[in-house]
């Protein structure tokens, strides 16, 4: 018995025998279209995603076994939340909400390798990664959805597997989202607005507003967009915000 194995990268549930499947696996004399149908339908739920895919082939009897890796928790997150990038700031400011559900959703694709012994415990570190990442569970910021976790509140969905929305649920997600988005930008702009009423005041003189920023507050993205620290400046005030 001789096996050999085929390793790509292709797109959930729009595989197809082009490259680089198609002419890797011609040679081993492998029905192409069944391994393709197989690999779309364990890929279905990863559509918009790149998904590492591994076929190993028996070429003595042409059968063949699809094993699917998954891509990170934090890129099932960003798709699920419909986000590019994650906030800069997590623990101060959310760019998105996720209801239960599309944590559990997540939980089940990266079950095989995540930590958690069950499933409860698995939805606990996919919302710990929303934590990183600055994704509200439920409304509230992703420490205080670990602790309903927790308190047994998602008991009965997590034992249901349920893992889809209602449009309406869909739309007040986006909304949400939306708004956030508008909120943060506000802040931004308020932020370097004062910013730069503090550098005016200091004169010009770009150590001195940088201390004055800090006192007030300033997340030090705006400090060095406003005045950014004289060349050779020591890092006393870099204390992420």
């Amino acid at each position: 018995m001789a096996m050999q194995s085929v390793d790509a990268l292709v797109e959930g549930g729009k595989a197809s025998a082009a490259p680089p499947l198609g002419p890797a696996l011609g040679p081993l004399g492998v029905n192409i279209g069944k391994v393709v149908a197989e690999i779309n339908k364990q890929t279905e739920a990863f559509k918009g995603m790149k998904v590492p895919v591994k076929v190993t082939v028996d070429t003595t009897t042409k059968e063949f076994s699809i094993s699917i890796g998954t891509p990170p928790s934090a890129q099932l997150i960003k798709t699920e939340a419909k986000l590019e990038t994650a906030s800069g700031r997590p623990n101060t400011e959310h760019v998105a909400d996720l209801k239960i559900e599309q944590i559990i959703k997540i939980a089940k694709m990266k079950q095989a390798s995540l930590l958690g012994k069950d499933m409860k415990a698995c939805v606990k570190e996919i919302i710990g990664t929303c934590n990183s990442m600055g994704v509200k569970v439920e409304g509230v910021h992703a420490a205080q959805a670990i602790q309903r976790v927790e308190a047994g509140e998602f008991d009965e969905k997590i034992r249901s597997g349920k893992t889809e929305l209602s449009a309406a649920e869909l739309k007040a997600l986006e909304e949400e989202r939306q708004a956030l988005h508008a909120e943060l930008e506000k802040k931004h702009a308020d932020q370097e607005r004062r910013a730069k009423d503090i550098l005016e005041k200091a004169g010009g003189d770009a150590a001195k507003a940088r201390k004055l920023m800090e006192e007030a507050g300033i997340d030090h993205s705006i400090m060095d967009k406003v005045a950014p620290k004289p060349a050779g400046a020591g890092g006393g005030d870099e204390k992420k915000k």
